[in-house]
């Protein structure tokens, strides 16, 4: 049945299959709730990944939303408490958008784009798969081939010659520059979707180890942010980084959390109690493994607070806090543990954001003046959290 569906996909191209591909495997490589991926090679040699929607999967979604929407809605008659009617909303917004491949062909298009434009200094480390567009379709997608390994294959990577810490910090840089940037963010990047290779072209660093490119898959989940809920998320991530407890109240207000729950909000972010967001100690932010089962207590004491700080987010925030949830198993992967490099990644590029937006906001020379200041701390205080990085994990090497 999937056979007749993929050939009646391909006669919307007004082609044959044998005058696109002269090979097409019916195995899929890789197969998932919407869509199954399939190697081919065009007439005129080039490797591809055809990615083919399943049989009926608009109807079948539309009959999953509807289950869904009766569940949450009789849930929510019986148990006021549990609100979750606006997942109702976000499934009716989001699904279309992922059904129809050719949005997402335009968004890995926006997404390069975005990094030539805003993030030119890494924008070579990232890459997403060319679209065959003439071999495309809204239930039919054709992209160039990639060979990579899976970001949280720690084996496969090591054997690239390349450094997972290095992998994990790229990763913290990508989606920092995404969100507090440009403001268009990839929600789904676990770990099928983020492909490692080395750098193309790329030279060795030091002692041999060679730099890694992520290769970005399925790009049928992105969110838009605002410029408002961009500065106002980039603010709280700053405020957080630097335990800066006003900034932190504050921003969380703005973005919904309210005056009661904005602890709340920032111990959901950073997976760590209000003591520690507040603590100026440089790690206080890194999550240890005996913490896991602290966090899980809190996760069921507060259920009821959790419930309605969700309800109050705005939509797109919540779809953040999966993204986070993503790159932080990703990252503990990488490497066993919360990478206090990654957060003093995010403190930069928040930072950075909210120090742009000031400049597009204030022209006179004072102003930027007190911009360049503003600047200058941030790097001082980035500089010193670097040393006590740096003396801490000298320490820890001591202590083994």
């Amino acid at each position: 049945m999937i056979f007749i569906y993929r050939m009646s996909e391909i006669s919307k191209l007004k082609m044959t299959c044998l005058q696109i591909f002269e090979e097409f495997d019916p195995v899929p490589v890789a197969s998932a709730s919407l869509a199954q991926v399939h190697v081919a090679r065009t007439r005129d040699g080039q490797r591809v990944a055809v990615k083919v929607q399943h049989t009926h999967m608009t109807d079948t979604a539309a009959a999953d939303t509807a289950t869904v929407g009766l569940i949450v809605n009789t849930l929510h008659r019986f148990f006021p408490a549990f609100d979750y009617r606006w997942l109702i909303d976000e499934i009716h917004e989001s699904l279309p958008k992922e059904l129809d491949f050719m949005v997402e062909a335009k968004n890995s298009v926006k997404c390069m784009d975005n990094f030539r434009r805003l993030s030119p200094h890494i924008a070579r480390f990232v890459y997403a798969p060319l679209v065959y567009w003439n071999l495309s379709t809204s239930k039919l997608l054709t992209m160039e081939y990639i060979d990579g390994v899976q970001v949280n294959d720690l084996k496969s990577i090591q054997e690239l010659g390349i450094h997972p810490r290095d992998v994990a910090k790229l990763m913290s840089q990508t989606f920092a520059e995404m969100m507090f940037k440009h403001g268009f963010v990839h929600c789904d990047p676990h770990a099928a979707n983020v492909l490692v290779r080395q750098l193309p072209s790329g030279n060795g660093s030091i002692f041999g180890r060679k730099k890694p490119q992520l290769v970005l898959l399925d790009h049928g989940l992105y969110k838009d942010l605002d410029d408002t809920i961009r500065i106002n998320y980039a603010a709280l991530w700053k405020g957080l980084v630097f335990s800066d407890a006003k900034a932190i109240k504050e921003n969380s207000v703005k973005l919904g959390a309210g005056e009661d729950l904005y602890a709340l909000f920032a111990g959901i972010l950073t997976m760590r109690p209000w003591d520690r967001v507040i603590d100026p100690a440089v790690d206080h932010l890194v999550v240890n493994r005996s913490d896991r089962s602290e966090l899980q207590m809190y996760a069921s004491q507060y259920f009821p607070q959790i419930t309605e700080l969700l309800r109050r987010l705005p939509r797109v925030i919540l779809l953040m806090l999966k993204t986070n949830d993503c790159l932080r198993a990703v990252s503990n992967a990488l490497i066993q543990e919360s990478s206090l490099e990654s957060f003093l990644i995010v403190g930069r590029v928040s930072s950075e954001a909210v120090i742009e937006s000031k400049l597009w906001q204030k022209r006179s020379i004072l102003s930027r003046l007190d911009i360049w200041l503003e600047r200058l701390l941030l790097e001082t205080r980035l500089f010193g959290m670097h040393i006590a990085l740096w003396l801490l994990l000298l320490r820890r090497a001591l202590t083994l």
